[in-house]
Order: C-alpha cells, then structure tokens, then sequence
C-alpha cells in the first residue's frame, strides 16, 4: 500500500473507532414502505480488533506510539 492509502485507511479506521464509542454506529435498520419492507445491516467491529488494526497502520506510517514514562521507586 502506498502511504496515501495507508493515511486514508488510518484515517477512516480511527472514525469508525470514535463512531463505535460514542455510539453513533448502526447495527441494522429495517423500515416499511407501500411496495415492501426493506432493511439494511451494518456490522460492528469489535474494540480491541480495530484498536489493533489502527496500531498496526500507525507503526506501518512510522507515526511514533503513545510512550509511558518510566516509573521511579520513590523512598
């Protein structure tokens, strides 16, 4: 993948992400009208899997990781 490609697929993995948190993902939706019923499912990605898949693009873009500081012994 070229790094255009891995930028959007970054970007498009990371809005999925917050939609999926906030709630804004829908799972399915079914309505009627006069010739039928129609329904339309979306699937929902697991939290851990996409946060993996969003690490995994970064590390492939060189974009450095969120780094914890070291922890000191305190006497």
């Amino acid at each position: 993948m070229t790094t255009a490609q891995l930028q959007a697929a970054l970007a498009s993995a990371q809005a999925a992400l917050v939609q999926l948190q906030t709630g804004g993902k829908v799972v399915s939706v079914s309505y009627t009208q006069g010739d039928g019923s129609r329904s339309v499912s979306y699937t929902q990605a697991s939290l851990p899997n996409l946060t993996q898949f969003i690490m995994q693009l970064q590390q492939q873009l060189g974009v450095p990781g969120v780094r914890r500081r070291a922890l000191r012994p305190i006497f």
